[in-house]
């Protein structure tokens, strides 16, 4: 076979605009990833951040391990939460998930029965 006959066969080169539209659908990906996943996701971190940054004496708290309790003191990692009336208990600030109201935490409390 002729090599001239061969080096007129071969397929032209990919120009630049096929190499971004073969990028298109993984930038995509990328775009829909950040508006499902991430956006949310920080959006939660940082009302979680300010709540514990609003936490104060006083507050109706739950646990990450599902305890109620009041904040008896807050330091600036440390938080202690009253269970019951003789009951403190030292605790990470990162382990309250939540002020809740009175009525949410005490509902139950005296229906042991």
């Amino acid at each position: 076979m002729n090599p001239i006959a061969l080096l007129q066969a071969a397929p032209a080169a990919p120009s630049m605009k096929d190499g971004l539209l073969q990028m298109v659908p993984f930038l995509l990906i990328f775009v829909v990833f950040y508006f499902v996943l991430l956006a949310p996701m920080r959006k939660q971190q940082k009302k979680t951040k300010e709540m514990l940054a609003q936490l104060k004496k006083g507050d109706r708290v739950m646990t990450s391990g599902g305890i109620y309790g009041t904040v008896a003191q807050v330091e600036d990692q440390i938080v202690w939460v009253k269970l019951a009336d003789t009951l403190k208990v030292k605790m990470a600030k990162s382990a309250i998930t939540g002020v809740v109201a009175d009525t949410e935490g005490g509902k139950d409390q005296g229906s042991a029965a």
